[in-house]
C-alpha cells in the first residue's frame, strides 16, 4: 500500500523451483518437444511438486509484502524465453512457461495475474504462429497481458516492431483487449560476452529501439486501440528536447507506457520527467535483477515504493497516478483484485 492505496506492479516475473526448469534441458539435448507436465498426475522434470511450486510463489508473495506491493502482473523470466533455440522446440517450451505462469496465479489469485510469453520465431514470415497460444492464455487461463521481445533470436535479426510481421499478433492484442509488454531477451552479440549477464544489454539497446520504432511507425495508426508497455523506463531515454524532429511528434499517451523498473535514483528520476507521469506505470521486477542493496538505506534498490513516494517533483495526484491509477487503466484487471 502506499498512503491507503493498493500498489500495483506492471512488471514481474514467474517463480519457480529451480529443477522445474529441467524440462528445458531435456528438450534441448534432445531436440524433442515434450508436454507440459504441469497439471499431469505425476511430477514433472527432477520430481517437482506442487508443493515445491507453491514455496517458490510463496517466497515471491513475502518479497512483494516487505516491498509494499500488493498485485503484481507476472510473466516469463526474459532470460529464459530462449528465442534462439531450434523453432520447433520453441512452442513446448513456451506452453510449460505459461502453465507454470498460471499455476502461480492460482495458488495466489489476489496477488497475481499472468502475462503470456509468446512462442516468437524470429526467422518465420509473421508472428501469426503466436495467435493461438495468445488466444489460449486470455480466454483459458485468464491472463491479462503479454509479453513480446523485440528480438527473441538474439541476433538483430527479427523485423522492427512497426513492420507487418508483427501485425497478426497487433491485430489480436487489439481484439483481446490487452497491453503487449515489451521486454529484452537474450542477446547472442559476440561482443558482449565480456559483460556478466550481458542479456542486460540487449535489454536496453532492444527496448530503447522498440519505442523509437513504435512511435515513429503506424503502428497506432492501424491499431488505434492497442496499448505497449516498454518495460525499464524504455531502455534508455532520448537526448533530443520534445520538439526536435529526431523524436515522434504525436501524440501517443493513449497508446505507449513505460514502467518505473530503474533502479538508478537519477535515471528513474530523468525517466519520470522525461516520459510524463500519466505514462508512468508502477514496475519493479521484484524479485529479479533489483536485489543490489542501496547503501544509504540498507534496502534492495527494487524496493521503489519509498523512492517514488519521496520524489518532491511529484504532486501526491502524480504518485497515486503511477502506484494505482495508470496500472488499473492500462491493465483494467489490476484494479479489480480485492
Amino acid at each position: 500500500m502506499y498512503n491507503g492505496v493498493p500498489v500495483l506492479d506492471v512488471h514481474g516475473h514467474v517463480s519457480v523451483p529451480a529443477s522445474a526448469n529441467a524440462l528445458l534441458v531435456l528438450m534441448m539435448g534432445s531436440n524433442t518437444p515434450m508436454a507440459s507436465p504441469i497439471g499431469q498426475a505425476t511430477a514433472g522434470p527432477a520430481g517437482v511438486t506442487l508443493e515445491d511450486f507453491r514455496a517458490a510463489a510463496l517466497g515471491h508473495v513475502r518479497y512483494l509484502d516487505e516491498r509494499n506491493i500488493d498485485v503484481q502482473v507476472i510473466g516469463p523470466r526474459p532470460f529464459l524465453t530462449m528465442g534462439w533455440m531450434e523453432p520447433h522446440l520453441i512452442p513446448a517450451w513456451t506452453r510449460y512457461v505459461n502453465d507454470m505462469i498460471r499455476q502461480q496465479c492460482e495458488l495466489f489469485p489476489s496477488r497475481f495475474l499472468g502475462a503470456a510469453m509468446l512462442p516468437q520465431d524470429s526467422a518465420a514470415p509473421d508472428l501469426s504462429g503466436c495467435v493461438a497460444e495468445l488466444d489460449r492464455c486470455v480466454r483459458d487461463l485468464g491472463f491479462v497481458a503479454a509479453y513480446v521481445s523485440p528480438d527473441p533470436a538474439g541476433r538483430r535479426t527479427t523485423p522492427g516492431m512497426h513492420e507487418p510481421y508483427w501485425f497478426p499478433v497487433y491485430a489480436r492484442a487489439q481484439e483481446l483487449g490487452i497491453p503487449l509488454i515489451v521486454h529484452g531477451t537474450n542477446s547472442l552479440d559476440p561482443r558482449f560476452r565480456v559483460v556478466p549477464h550481458n542479456y542486460q544489454l540487449g535489454f536496453l539497446t532492444e527496448q530503447y529501439l522498440a519505442g523509437q520504432f513504435l512511435s515513429h511507425g503506424e503502428v497506432f495508426s492501424r491499431f488505434p486501440e492497442l496499448k505497449v508497455i516498454i518495460c525499464h523506463c524504455g531502455g534508455a531515454l532520448d537526448r533530443f528536447i520534445p520538439t526536435d524532429h529526431h523524436l515522434a511528434q504525436r501524440d501517443l499517451s493513449g497508446n505507449l507506457f513505460y514502467d518505473t523498473c530503474g533502479y538508478d535514483l537519477n535515471f528513474l528520476e530523468a525517466a519520470v520527467k522525461q516520459r510524463g507521469a500519466d505514462r508512468m506505470l508502477f514496475g519493479t521486477e521484484a524479485p529479479g535483477s533489483g536485489r543490489a542493496v542501496r547503501p544509504e538505506t540498507g534496502r534492495t534498490c527494487d524496493d521503489l515504493v519509498p523512492v517514488i513516494g519521496a520524489f518532491d517533483f511529484l504532486s501526491e495526484e502524480d504518485k497515486i497516478k503511477i502506484f494505482n491509477a495508470n496500472p488499473a487503466r492500462v491493465i483494467p484487471a489490476l484494479g479489480k483484485i480485492r
